[in-house]
């Protein structure tokens, strides 16, 4: 019988002697529970993507030194083989690698064959590939190495078993998005079945930017049953035992974890991936805290929620700034709200700046009707004073504009999207009520009202977010469709949508490019968030 480990670490990138730390304290804790064989995840030792830094000599050099220490390191371990992901300089070029150590050597290097270049990945523009598969042994077990996309393919898992591998192994760095947990296990069920090997995949953790890596690694017997599976958002040493022949013992035999853990309902999984986000972008940024500009609405409210689970009151400042168009109950609502929550919590009426503006502008103004110009305004005077809060304490702010507003331009530039982190630009409106409820049903911290009330921007008298859009149950269908499934107008309306919605929808869509383009990074839950994986041109004539 062999022990294997997953080290399901959550590195900072660019941090190699940190990240490298988190590996030998893996091997540590996995030496000591009498493991022989440690899986790390993609490129652990640098955190994942690098992006342009992989164009940095320094960088590279840099992370081929720390590796040559951790070897060193490891060797403190004997008896216990770890595989580390890493950057390789190679006769071919830049290599996405991963390295076997052993007894303070590299005894094995596999380099990635399939180089992913869609949605948010462009390994392309990095890395060249490899063509050769890698095993190695442990204890007489052959044992195969693939890397993330690798295992999305029929060749390299092939390929590792005509080289005798028994066993597959997979180093991950794969980010969340809704439903990907099933889709990876539906896929790499499919290589098991054709390959008849069992399959262990270990897969990163943590934030990065607008990614967030969910875990969630695991291991699949020859039939392609579940035997382990980790927890979700959050680091984790799994142990599982091995026969000889590779074949993981079933969850009776195996008395080294309790079994195989159901994966979280959808929206705990989506608020769990925001909570993370936020505490590894500001922790790994090294903010001291965050400000959030408290409304009484349905937005903000869900933003406050998720900033105190990730970082604790203490860290969290909520600021409501009325105008004249404030209703009372968003008033009362937000700070009930941040009562319940134990955040610091100030009132600064924004009246007096925004008349002081108007007074300014009169003359410019001068026979000139009223519109949403003197409704930027005061969205404007109310991000100025967050970021005048922020450059002051140090703290970042969050803003609150969700992916229903930020597809149709519904948000004002330098006003609601000013701040440095946008907790809920890949949520559309209607997930953003059902977040709420979750939430509440942990423990009800916001107000029924918030939840209850029509929405409003509250920056003219009676306003509400339906004066100017459809429905959101509308709107957010319409975005669904056309954004994440790229279906055609054509093929929305005759799913039965108002041809009228469609065309007004999709058209603000394109207008509002340019303000997207000046958004904060937010983080990604869907397989197609506005950033990394939404590329459009603000300078173009087409409309279909």
């Amino acid at each position: 019988m062999i022990k294997l480990a997953l080290a399901q670490l959550n590195p900072k990138l660019g941090d190699l002697e940190g990240n490298a730390a988190l590996i030998a304290g893996a091997a540590l804790a996995a030496h000591a529970a009498g493991a022989k064989l440690l899986l790390t995840p993609e490129l652990g030792l640098t955190g994942y993507p690098p992006e342009d830094l992989l164009l940095r000599p320094a960088f590279i050099t840099a992370a081929t030194n720390q590796l040559t220490t951790l070897c060193a390191q490891l060797a403190a371990y004997s008896g216990l083989t770890v595989v580390v992901g890493h950057p390789q300089g190679t006769e071919a070029g830049l290599q996405n690698c991963a390295s076997v150590l052993r007894d303070g050597k590299i005894i094995a290097c596999y380099a990635k064959q399939q180089l992913p270049n869609h949605e948010v990945f462009d390994e392309v523009r990095y890395f060249v590939p490899g063509n050769s598969p890698c095993v190695f042994e442990v204890d007489g077990l052959t044992i195969g190495l693939l890397i993330c996309e690798d295992a999305w393919h029929a060749g390299p898992a092939m390929q590792a078993k005509k080289a005798g591998a028994q066993l597959l192994a997979v180093l991950n760095a794969s980010p969340y998005h809704l439903e990907k947990n099933a889709l990876r296990m539906d896929v790499l069920r499919q290589q098991v079945s054709a390959t008849k090997l069992p399959l262990v995949y270990v897969n990163l953790v943590g934030g990065q930017d607008e990614l967030v890596f969910d875990g969630g690694s695991f291991v699949l017997n020859t039939l392609g049953d579940l035997v382990l599976i980790l927890p979700q958002f959050k680091s984790e040493l799994g142990l599982i035992n091995l026969q000889a022949n590779g074949e993981p013992l079933s969850e009776q035999q195996n008395n080294v974890n309790s079994g195989p853990a159901k994966a979280d309902a959808l929206e705990a999984q989506i608020y769990a991936a925001l909570v993370l986000g936020v505490r590894d972008y500001v922790q790994k940024n090294h903010f001291s805290g965050v400000i959030i500009g408290l409304s009484g609405g349905v937005d903000s409210a869900l933003v406050l929620a998720i900033a105190v689970d990730a970082l604790g009151a203490k860290q969290v400042r909520a600021i409501m700034m009325p105008s004249a168009y404030t209703a009372d109950i968003s008033w009362l609502d937000a700070r009930e709200l941040a009562h319940n929550v134990g955040v610091q919590y100030d009132e600064i009426p924004i009246g007096k700046p925004v008349a002081a503006l108007e007074e300014v502008l009169a003359e410019q103004f001068a026979g000139l009707a009223l519109d949403a110009t003197e409704e930027n305004i005061q969205a404007r005077v109310r991000g100025t004073l967050l970021m005048a809060l922020s450059n002051k304490t140090g703290r970042l702010v969050l803003t609150t504009g969700n992916k229903s507003e930020m597809a149709v331009g519904y948000c004002t530039l330098y006003g609601d999207m000013a701040g440095g982190f946008a907790v809920i630009k890949d949520i559309a409106k209607t997930l953003v009520y059902r977040l709420c409820h979750y939430r509440n049903g942990i423990s009800p911290i916001i107000p029924q009202r918030i939840l209850t009330r029509a929405p409003s921007a509250e920056l003219r008298a009676d306003q509400t977010d339906q004066d100017s859009l459809p429905s959101y149950e509308v709107l957010d269908a319409i975005l669904e469709r056309y954004m994440e499934h790229n279906q055609s107008l054509a093929e929305i309306v005759e799913a039965g949508f108002d041809p009228a919605s469609v065309e007004k929808v999709t058209r603000l869509i394109k207008l509002n490019e340019y303000k997207r383009r000046q958004a904060p990074p937010g983080i990604r839950i869907t397989n197609r968030a506005f950033g990394r994986d939404w590329r459009y041109p603000i300078t173009s004539a087409f409309r279909a």
